[in-house]
This record gives structure tokens, C-alpha cells and sequence, in this order.
């Protein structure tokens, strides 16, 4: 039986609350957290929120869930999240902001922060998030750590929270590439971990980003670099801003009922009340052509390439304290948030840079190859040692 130990209001003392409710489950298999919008039988999902304080525990396991429980992995414990998915600083009055562990002030990401900060503390050795707009691969980028957003479609999403969704997945956290394929296998028998690729073609996107994050970038790929080509996506900019009109849809529609009941954070809030004038009916259809045309851009380079190499985040994450506007922390998703609109498997791979702060190489493949795309990342990942070697405060 699962104990529960609920400490689900840190926020109200200040305290940094990574893990918002924790479990006595015995056993030798690796620990998991699973972010707070994901069902675990027994517990309530409130999905970070006030609003859903008062819910009917959930009746069972989500179907990512009881595949890892089934294969013995230990669920110990839900993370916090930004508050209803819909914002990616990983700050919510209500459960406690979350604290990056690796990198003390600096903003942690969202919206998955407490599933990527457990990872990055070692509190667990793998979590569950789920990826809207960048929602696995922005936290792990800002703490150091693997954040592997599959194809859309690809994990179940019974027992989510929302159910429905033309752009969000599940997601999985790790400090190691063979961590997120054994969870992986477990939660979809279609995936088998694929053989080591040697020398894959790299297709690196020429992108708009900080110098010191390019080059950590370019000092990532420098091994395989008679095997990289760069080459453009010239509707990443439309594809950027259309999946923000999307989510924008889809959370007015999940969410907007909650507008002016007092049980939201002001940030959420104000989100939600701008909702329906980003997603009207025009941008919506302009967002569905985008989409159309981006998908097609992807998957022709993706038949010269065996992946698409760029930054995971455009800069640095900022410090909690000068976060600036929410469009500048808006646009931290630019380069994750095209590929939820086009469906394809992406990783976020942790580099380390000059100046010690945190960058990470992103990698895209074709929709489906998700095994593929993880035996190419293990070429490049090493966060696991690079882990073992720093302090956490």
C-alpha cells in the first residue's frame, strides 16, 4: 500500500518545493517522480493549482505509470510544475517556487520544473513530465540534465491532465540515456533500444542564439563535425509563434473557466484571460497552414539528415530575481516549441559552457524514430559524469 506524506504547501513558508507529495514504496528498482498532471491511483492531480485542491483522488495509475510500476520501477514521489502547464518559470505561490539545484538562482524552467530539478538533485533517478512547448526540454536545459520529449502520440496519454491535446506528450528526465531507453521500452513495447550509430548525418540549423550557447553547441558537435552540415528552417519563426497560438486554444478551452474564480496565480491568470484574443479564429487557421508547411520543411531535411542539431534555448536562463517580461521569458521556447507543433521526437542534451552556466544541445529526428534519435544521442550525452562532479546547493 502507498503511504502518502502530504507537503503539498511549502509556497506558504517560502521553501522551494521540488517534490510536493512523497510515497513509501519499497523496492530496488530506479526511483521516479511524476509531474503533478499525471494520475497516480490514491492521490489527487491537481496540476499545480488551487483549483483542483479539492478533487477526487484518481481511481488508478496513469497508463505511463503502471507500465514503470508493472516493470518494478519505484513511484516515490509527484513534482511541481507551473501551475496548470501554462508558464515556463517553474514558480507557483501555491505549491512553493521550485529551486534549481544545480545552478542556485537561476530559473529552473517550466512547465515540468519539480520533475527536471528532482533528476538534477538527485532526489530520484528518472521523472515523468509532459512537453506542450517545451515543457520537458526547457527545464532539463535550465538544470543540467536529459529531458527527451517523444513523437506526439507515442506514450499514452490516459490519466493526463488535460486529456486531449494536438501538441503535448509525456515526457521523461534522466542523468543518463540508458535510464530514459529501459523507461522508455517499459512504457511502449513498440520501442527496443537501437544499436549505436557511429557517424550520423547532423543537419545543424542555423539559428539566432547567444554566442557562448552556439558555441558550446559547436564544441558538442566538433567530434562528428566532417559529418555535419548546416542548413536552415526558415519557417521556425511561424512555427515558433503558431504553437503558441495553439496551446493558447487549448488552454482557454481546458482552463478558461477558472478566469476570475480567485483560485489562480496572477501569471496564470493573466495568461489565461489573453487566451482568446492570441488563439481567434484567423491566427487559428494560420497556425493549421504553419503547421502544415512546417512538418513538410522538417521531414525534407530529415530525408538528407539522420538528425537536426540546435540549441536547446536560444540564452541562458535567467535569475529568478530579474526575469524581465514574460514575452522575453516567452521566447526562451523559440527553438523547442516548433517541434510540438510538428510532432517530431526531440532531446535536450546538458553542455557545459565557459562561464558555468547552463546550455544544452537539442536533437530532432523523423516522427517515429525515437529509438534512433536515442542511440544518436548517446553519442553526445555525458550528463551523468558531468553530475558527479558538481556541488549541489
Amino acid at each position: 500500500m502507498i503511504q502518502l506524506s502530504d507537503i503539498s504547501h511549502q509556497g506558504k513558508s517560502g521553501m522551494s518545493a521540488i517534490l510536493i507529495e512523497s510515497y513509501d514504496v519499497p523496492g530496488s528498482g530506479p526511483s521516479v517522480a511524476v509531474k503533478d498532471c499525471i494520475d497516480i491511483a490514491g492521490a489527487r492531480t491537481c496540476c499545480g493549482s488551487r483549483a483542483f485542491a479539492d478533487v477526487a483522488p484518481a481511481q488508478r495509475n496513469a497508463h505511463v505509470v503502471q507500465a514503470l510500476v508493472e516493470a518494478g520501477y519505484r513511484i516515490i514521489a509527484k513534482a511541481s510544475m507551473h501551475e496548470l502547464a501554462y508558464g515556463m518559470t517553474g514558480l507557483n505561490d501555491w505549491t512553493g517556487h521550485v529551486e534549481n539545484p544545480l545552478y542556485p538562482g537561476l530559473m529552473p524552467g517550466g512547465s515540468s520544473s519539480g520533475s527536471a530539478a528532482a533528476v538534477a538533485a538527485g532526489l530520484v533517478d528518472l521523472s515523468l513530465g509532459t512537453d506542450t512547448g517545451g515543457s520537458v526540454r526547457m527545464p532539463a536545459a535550465c538544470c543540467g540534465v536529459i529531458g527527451f520529449k517523444p513523437s506526439f502520440g507515442r506514450l499514452s496519454r490516459d490519466g493526463l491532465t488535460p486529456s486531449d491535446s494536438d501538441l503535448d506528450c509525456v515526457g521523461l528526465f534522466a542523468r543518463s540515456m540508458s535510464l530514459i531507453e529501459g523507461a522508455m521500452e517499459q512504457m511502449d513495447p513498440d520501442f527496443a533500444v537501437a544499436d549505436p550509430v557511429a557517424r550520423p548525418a547532423i543537419g545543424f540549423v542555423e539559428v539566432i542564439a547567444d554566442e557562448e550557447v552556439a558555441g558550446a553547441v559547436a564544441a558538442a558537435l566538433a567530434s562528428l563535425w566532417d559529418a555535419v552540415e548546416t542548413c536552415s528552417l526558415p519557417l521556425l519563426e511561424d512555427a515558433f509563434q503558431a504553437g503558441v497560438v495553439k496551446m493558447a486554444a487549448e488552454a482557454s478551452a481546458a482552463y478558461g473557466h477558472l478566469v476570475d474564480t480567485g483560485l489562480l496565480g496572477i501569471d496564470v491568470e493573466q495568461r489565461l484571460r489573453a487566451a482568446p484574443t492570441v488563439a481567434t479564429v484567423e491566427r487559428m487557421v494560420w497556425a493549421q497552414e504553419v503547421k502544415a508547411s512546417f512538418i513538410a520543411q522538417v521531414d525534407a531535411l530529415l530525408e538528407r539528415f539522420d538528425v537536426l542539431a540546435l540549441p536547446t534555448l536560444p540564452g541562458f536562463p535567467p535569475h529568478v530575481d530579474a526575469m524581465g517580461d514574460a514575452a522575453s521569458i516567452l521566447r526562451l521556447s523559440s527553438l523547442v516549441r516548433p517541434f510540438n507543433l510538428s510532432c517530431h521526437p526531440a532531446i535536450s542534451l546538458p553542455l557545459t559552457t565557459p562561464s558555468g552556466r547552463p546550455a544544452a544541445l537539442q536533437l530532432v529526428a523523423r516522427r517515429g524514430d525515437d529509438a534512433r534519435l536515442c542511440a544518436i544521442a548517446r553519442l553526445f550525452a555525458h550528463s551523468d559524469q558531468n553530475l558527479q562532479h558538481k556541488e549541489i546547493c
